[in-house]
Order: C-alpha cells, then structure tokens, then sequence
C-alpha cells in the first residue's frame, strides 16, 4: 500500500476544505496528520473530507470528517459540495449518495455548476443537541454573555443540524462584533457538553439573512454550511423569515450567498451553493506530510 493519496484543496465559499481519496484503503486521516496539516499555511483548513469505501448498500462513499483541531464533526454542508464536485468530475455523474455518522446525505450537482445537499432533517430536542438542561422550547434558551442588565448576545436559538448549533440574533452588521473573543467562550460554554457551532444572524428581510459563524472545532470560519441551515431552519423557526431565504455569508470572500429551503413536505433542510477547487497534490494520511502536483513544493515536515 502506498503511503501517500490523493487529496484536493478546495472550498464552498471560502470555507477552506481539504478531499481526501482514502478509497481501497482500511486507514484513516489521524488526527496528528489533520493538526500537522492545518498548521502549513497552504494545507490550512475548516474541516478534511475524507472519502472512504462505502458502509452501507445504496451509498457511494462514507465520509469521515475532521476539524482543524483534529477532533471529529458530524456534518459539513459546503465540504459536502466539494465532495460532490470532485467525485463528478472524476465520474461525469451528477447524484450522489453518502453516509456520515450523522446520517445519509442526498446530494446533486446542476448545470451551472450549483451543487445541492439534503441536510436532512433538523433537530430540537434538548437532549439531542445536546444541551445540559432541558429547555422545553429550544428556539430560544436562557444563555447570555456580557454584562447581565446589558448582555452583548443572548437568547439563543439552538438546534441540530447533524451538529450542535447556536444562533444568535443580532439587529446590526454582525462583522461588527468581536466574535474571535466571544466564540471560544460560547463553543466551550457548559450549556454544550459536545460545544457547539456558534452564529450570529441579523434578518435583512422575509427572505434573507446575513450570518457569521465561529466553528466547533475551527475556530473563525469563512462560511459554514450547516452553520446557514441552522440560521435559516431558526429563522423560520421563531417567525422571522418563511422557509425559503437566501444567507449572505458575510464572511466570505468574495462575499457570497446560500440557497436554503427549509421544505415543507418533508421537513428536510436542502442547501444550494457553490464549491470550488484550487489545487491537487498527494499526503501521508498517518503524518501529514504533502506535496503537490507538479512540483517540488512539500510541507508538513
């Protein structure tokens, strides 16, 4: 077996992914190899996808997901893009089915180059988030931080998207808050015994939203998938929005927008987005160690 694999860099919004080919292989990306490779500016990433063989009939592939910090998440909307994209590339299919450990993902490429994924459905229930103590209505539970008479955030809504997500509502541009100091605190906050993803979202109309996100296990975030699901699921949730918004990632650059319907029929989160890859190379799935494609260039040493 060969030491090394394939793996593309690439990103859904700028939210920076790294797709592993870990196809015909019984090993796993470690999490040494993650935190190595996060630690090289030009591996740097929000979360490695790695394609696996697949578990169970009527799936092509299992995808194992894993943070900047080396630690596991359950769901990655725009890696989940990504995924999509190279494997069309490789196969000209356009539909694909994928296992996590949070569940089966349905996803679809279309023809200008948009990529679809059912999110599946979202999650409210207070000990499945999870959260430490039961709130009967999670779309707003008592959480605050700041001053008490003058909280800067509070009131949260929380859910699950496959992951544990906070959103909290803000009435002004949410760049203008300082959330490289706050997210620790909320991420690692007692209320989630699993942290949590943490987002801050300012409704601009029935139909649209502006969201910025710290991420479990990431830190700061350029855009996170299931991040603008659990926005948009809230939103609708607590009457501020109908089902169907448009997110603008604030974050993003070039700022960029998000389709998510939250549908009707089904009760399922299906989210429409770009992903985009940069370039290719090959690395050591145990250390880390890389190089790319048509180069000398190597890292991770």
């Amino acid at each position: 077996m060969s030491a090394t694999v394939e793996f593309a860099r690439m990103n859904g919004l700028g939210n920076k992914i790294l797709v592993v080919d870990m196809r015909g292989r019984p090993d796993k990306v470690t999490p040494a190899a993650a935190i190595a490779l996060n630690a090289d500016p030009q591996t740097e990433f929000d979360q490695i996808m790695a394609i696996h063989d697949p578990k169970a009939d009527g799936t092509d592939a299992f995808i194992d997901i894993l943070n900047s910090d080396g630690s596991k998440a359950q769901a990655c909307g725009n890696g989940t893009r990504c995924v999509v994209q190279a494997l069309a590339a490789e196969t000209g299919r356009k539909a694909f089915t994928f296992q996590t450990v949070a569940g089966i993902l349905n996803a679809v490429e279309h023809e200008d180059g948009t990529i679809s994924v059912d999110m599946g459905r979202p999650v409210f229930d207070w000990d499945k988030i999870p959260l430490v103590e039961e709130f009967h209505d999670t779309s707003r539970i008592e959480l605050q931080i700041g001053p008490i008479d003058n909280p800067v955030l509070h009131s949260p809504s929380a859910m699950s998207m496959g992951n544990p997500h906070a959103i909290f509502w803000v009435d002004r541009d949410v760049m203008s808050y300082d959330l490289a100091r706050f997210g620790p605190l909320l991420e690692n906050h007692p209320m989630f015994p699993e942290r949590a993803n943490i987002t801050l979202a300012q409704v601009t109309s029935p139909t649209s939203m502006t969201t910025r996100t710290w991420e479990r296990g990431a830190g700061l975030t350029l855009a996170c998938g299931s991040a603008a699901c659990s926005a948009a699921v809230s939103a609708a949730r607590t009457g501020r929005t109908g089902r169907m918004v448009t997110i603008n990632v604030a974050s993003a650059k070039p700022p960029a927008t998000l389709s998510i319907e939250w549908r009707e029929r089904d009760d399922h989160v299906i989210m429409t987005g770009p992903a985009e890859w940069e370039w290719s190379g090959r690395l050591d799935p145990s250390t880390g160690l890389w190089s790319r494609d048509g180069t000398q260039e190597a890292g991770a040493r």
